[in-house]
């Protein structure tokens, strides 16, 4: 007899081999075509609502590992919830607007200038809708689940009416305004910019310091001395109109040579290091406030510079003396308000020279900073010339410097309404904290919002002037324009007369003639996306404000975290979320940026293509997603020899389940041997704090303690002596049975707690289960940590056996080192306790042998020759028995039947009973 033939080895179909990257289309395909996004939320319906609001990824190319960390993190929260006592819908969205599409269509070579302005839109329109469908295939190879067939995008009607609502709102309670002010300015864009679309990067400019002479010296000075001034934009001279002062600091007339220069008293040295002064001599000193209303004269225009006061003045840099210009600086054009000064802007979109500055017209800003200095130079006020790399604001989008530039345009007051929204921020939870304290700083310190742009592609501002410029914005006009973008989209704006978008009958004061003209500026993207609160959760019936998570990179707290919650507080006097949730940024292996040029860039479809979805979700699960992560291909091959570990796991359960039967086979919880209860208490504490960490959006330690569980409780103790068992034993043993028990219980307890990461694998895993009924994992609640009989003694017990089995485990692999033994089964133990627990706890254990996987155990008081370890002392031989050709157990009893002389006595009762 072949007795290979009597042994119940597993049985499964469930391959060894993930081949993730050809089954999980086909998993996709059928959860499309049993539209599994609509079974969950039916099955879920009347539970608790949660809401994760998707903030909108921008319509423009091929997902980016950012693209996959998040929406893989929202999917985790959502797949969770949806199993655990809430219906958790997930609309997926889009930010659709804005000057990427204008600038991808023109690298096209659409021609704006020869088209409508609708004309263009509709072409924007159909290049971001491609978008859109690109990406939505992209995520949905992801494994997200969500309602992607009915998508928010921001360029829907719907979405545009519910922003020209919020728009009207804030209007009505006053905190939209059009004003002349110095806006961070994009020439390579040709638009106003938020501080939102604001990156620092480095950027070398030419530092000069400048004299202005004095012209209007007052009772003060002689008349003969020289202000000097010291900037890093050349290019800000032509409009120069002031010089600012600190009016508390000391300044000082220092003679050098024949020449008198006013500079801070406590910046002498300094700038004479600079300026190379080898003499100096104080002749005078005085307040700052005793030059105000002095005049210096301009140092290239027959022109004025005023000598003003500021607070803002500091001796940290520079002369202590503020070159003021209020058409290009923040705290110039204050005070220059404070004076009366002119706005001079003599600066176009393009950032080109008007005639406003003669003799620089139409020279682009920065190629002019050359020949300004060198005009000053001329003119004897250059004092000297170098070259630093600072931190200087570019434009986000375009990569390129940015300019302060004075234009008119539309504002949100944030500072009428501050001190609510820093309220809200105090009261919601934030993850990780510090996300509280770095939103408050930024909103603490704003003043205003610029909502307008001037470009074409994105929501028009819904303002129309009068016959005197007056702006109209009242309930009238915005409810009449909401109305129309509702029903025929904003494209109408730019195609329709003024006239024919007011009511009908409309009137004003400020037109007595009846004629009306419209504003041509649009809202600022992050308007648009910021009004999601609106226009998704108030206006999709099957969510809610306020969304329970926002989960987004940490750059959104300057981006939608931030304008989602101005614009809330100020429409509805409350937060849009109760939480926030912000992730890192993925860096390369080494830590750096990932990057085209350096080559280190690491692609989602790739990884899918060549991995499979459920490996990068499973990197995703792993790392530290509250700081920046680090991918590579190295990473990705630790995350696949991770879910190697867990697969195996899993097909070893399934195949040692192929002949149990769970309602005819299930022995009950009191009559489990005692090490399957036991490990059925530890399978309760991996359910409970797993779901303690999914709670806390601790996906790191969900993924810790499912691997850890299937490696060291299961892998290395549990299912390695099982076989023993498992293999041997007659099919409907109760020994058998009872560990069959607890694997039916662990295999549907684990798959279900790693569904929401390993979504594919989980449902084919589910696939191969007996007996399970729902048609999907994600049709099924996880489950819930239950009582197991006196737990607690079970628990102390076989927690101190696993302690006195890795001494055994350590002395086996020194005796296998020494040659004393090969396998372990060829192995005798003669075991000493050294404490009194260890003694009770091996004298009431039975089948030492077998738990140690060992052939034979004796528990002695003494042996001399034994090894010392933490809980025991032991020897280690080899056990000289024969070696059962069935169990490879080596027994004394192998022989005694004479029918199966190869076998040991209980394999050969086995095999006469059932074969």
């Amino acid at each position: 007899m072949d007795y290979k033939e009597t042994l119940l080895m597993p049985k499964t179909e469930f391959p060894m081999r993930g081949n993730l990257p050809n089954k999980e289309p086909k998993l996709q395909e059928e959860w499309d075509q049993a539209n599994l996004y609509q079974k969950v939320q039916n099955r879920t319906e009347g539970r608790p609502l949660f809401v994760l609001h998707d903030g909108p990824p921008y319509a423009n190319g091929d997902l980016h590992m950012g693209h996959a960390l998040n929406k893989v993190l929202k999917d985790f929260i959502v797949k969770y919830k949806s199993m655990t006592g809430f219906q958790a819908p997930y609309v997926p969205g889009w930010d659709t607007h804005g000057l990427p599409i204008e600038t991808a269509l023109a690298k096209k070579k659409v021609n704006r200038k020869k088209m409508t302005a609708s004309e263009f839109r509709e072409k924007c329109a159909e290049y971001a809708l491609k978008q859109v469908d690109n990406q939505r295939a992209q995520f949905k190879q992801l494994g997200v689940r969500g309602d992607w067939e009915n998508p928010y995008l921001t360029l829907n009607k719907d979405y545009e009416a519910a922003q020209i609502e919020v728009f009207g709102e804030m209007a009505k309670k006053g905190y939209i305004y059009k004003g002349l002010k110095p806006v961070y300015w994009s020439p390579s864009s040709e638009s106003a910019l938020a501080e939102a679309e604001i990156e620092y990067q480095d950027k070398r400019s030419a530092s000069i310091y400048v004299s202005f002479g004095v012209k209007d010296p007052g009772e003060l000075l002689q008349g003969d001395e020289q202000f000097i001034i010291w900037t890093t934009t050349p290019w800000t001279i032509p409009a120069n109109l002031a010089i600012a002062l600190h009016p508390e600091l000391t300044y000082a007339v220092v003679k050098v040579e024949d020449q008198k220069f006013i500079v801070a008293e406590e910046m002498i040295s300094q700038v004479a290091e600079v300026l190379e002064w080898n003499t100096t001599e104080v002749v005078q000193t005085f307040k700052g406030q005793e030059a105000e209303r002095l005049v210096a004269k301009h140092p290239i225009y027959d022109r004025d510079s005023l000598i003003i006061l500021g607070d803002h003045v500091t001796t940290e840099s520079g002369t202590g003396l503020v070159h003021t210009a209020p058409g290009h600086g923040e705290d110039d054009f204050i005070i220059g308000k404070k004076y009366g000064l002119d706005v001079l802007c003599p600066v176009d979109e393009k950032g080109v020279f008007t005639d406003e500055a003669p003799g620089f017209e139409g020279l682009f800003y920065d190629a002019a900073n050359k020949e300004i200095t060198e005009k000053l130079s001329e003119n004897g006020a250059l004092l000297a010339l170098n070259f630093i790399t600072h931190s200087y604001p570019h434009d986000w989008r375009t990569k390129k410097p940015t300019i302060f530039r004075a234009t008119n345009q539309w504002f949100a007051s944030i500072k009428d309404f501050r001190e609510e929204i820093l309220a809200e921020i105090k009261r919601i939870n934030w993850v990780p904290k510090w996300g509280e304290t770095r939103l408050f700083n930024m909103v603490r310190d704003r003043e205003d919002w610029c909502i307008s742009r001037q470009r074409i592609w994105g929501v028009p501002i819904p303002v129309f002037y009068g016959e005197d410029r007056t702006p109209i914005i009242n309930d009238e006009t915005i409810t009449h324009v909401a109305n129309l973008f509702r029903e025929h989209g904003s494209n109408i704006w730019f195609d329709w007369e003024a006239s024919d978008l007011l009511p009908e009958g409309f009137q004003s004061e400020h037109s007595p003639n009846g004629t009306f003209t419209k504003e041509m500026d649009i809202m600022d993207v992050w308007f648009d996306s910021g009004s999601s609160h609106q226009g998704v959760l108030e206006g999709r019936p099957e969510l809610q404000r306020p969304a329970d998570v926002y989960l987004e990179g940490s750059d959104q707290y300057r981006g939608w975290f931030n304008s989602s919650i101005s614009t809330a507080v100020a429409v509805t006097g409350k937060s849009p979320f109760e939480t926030v949730i912000s992730h890192g940024f993925t860096l390369d292996g080494k830590g750096r940026k990932m990057s085209k040029s350096v080559g280190n860039v690491v692609i989602p479809d790739k990884i899918i293509k060549q991995y499979g979805a459920d490996i990068l979700r499973l990197w995703v699960a792993s790392v530290d997603y509250q700081a920046d992560v680090r991918v590579s291909d190295e990473i990705i091959k630790q995350a696949a020899e991770g879910y190697r570990k867990i697969r195996n796991t899993f097909r070893f359960l399934l195949g040692n389940l192929n002949d149990f039967d769970v309602v005819k086979n299930t022995v009950a919880d009191q009559d489990l041997h005692e090490v399957d209860r036991y490990m059925l208490v530890k399978l309760q504490e991996v359910v409970s704090k797993v779901t303690k960490a999914y709670d806390s959006y601790d996906f790191s330690t969900v993924y810790q303690l499912i691997h850890q569980f299937c490696s060291i409780e299961l892998s290395a103790f549990y299912l390695d002596f099982a076989k023993d068992i498992l293999y041997i034993d007659q099919e409907d043993s109760s020994r058998r049975r009872s560990i069959q028990t607890v694997y039916y219980e662990t295999v549907t307890s684990l798959v279900k707690l790693m569904t929401p990461i390993l979504t594919h694998t989980a449902e084919e895993i589910w696939g191969h289960i007996p007996n399970v009924g729902e048609e999907f994992v994600q049709l099924t609640d996880m489950p819930v940590a239950r009582e197991i009989p006196a737990a607690d003694e079970l628990k102390v017990k076989w927690d101190h056996f696993i302690t006195v089995r890795d001494d055994v485990l350590k002395a086996l692999e020194e005796a296998r080192a020494e040659k004393v033994i090969g396998k372990s089964l060829e192995a005798k133990l003669t075991i000493v306790a050294k404490d009194e627990t260890t003694k009770t706890v091996l004298s009431e254990i039975d089948d030492l042998d077998q738990l140690f996987i060992v052939s034979h155990v004796e528990v002695v008081e003494e042996q001399p020759n034994a090894k010392t370890y933490d809980h025991i002392s032991v020897v280690v031989e080899k056990y000289d028995a024969e070696k059962c050709e069935r169990c490879w157990i080596a027994s004394e009893t192998v022989g005694e039947d004479s029918e199966h002389e190869t076998l040991c006595t209980r394999c050969a009762a086995i095999v006469k009973e059932h074969y």
